[in-house]
């Protein structure tokens, strides 16, 4: 098994309106983002290329905004988040 390009612990995913975990997973491994419980469930997951991902301008500097199979998520509490970012625009789609 590879190391995943990028994971996080901990992290607060919400779905508006509701909390979907407070304590979840955030990974990057083999070109796929996976958003995960606090118990290792799969929230929902999908090839890098098919994510939108970026910070809005009045979130705060632990928070990402994802849109994984046309749901959107609120990504907070992870202190490298920046790196989420940039993982997933160099893993995205080549022009």
């Amino acid at each position: 098994m590879t190391e995943p390009e990028f994971t996080a612990t901990g992290v607060r995913i919400d779905r508006w309106p509701r909390s979907l975990t407070r304590a979840g997973e955030v990974r990057v491994e083999d070109g796929r983002l996976s958003l995960l419980t606090s118990y290792g469930s799969e929230i929902d997951s999908a090839p890098v290329e098919k994510v939108r991902a970026g910070r809005p301008w009045f979130a705060k500097s632990d928070e990402a905004v994802a849109t994984v199979n046309g749901t959107r998520y609120r990504i907070s509490g992870m202190a490298g988040s920046g790196r989420l970012l940039d993982v997933l625009r160099k893993s995205g789609p080549r022009s």
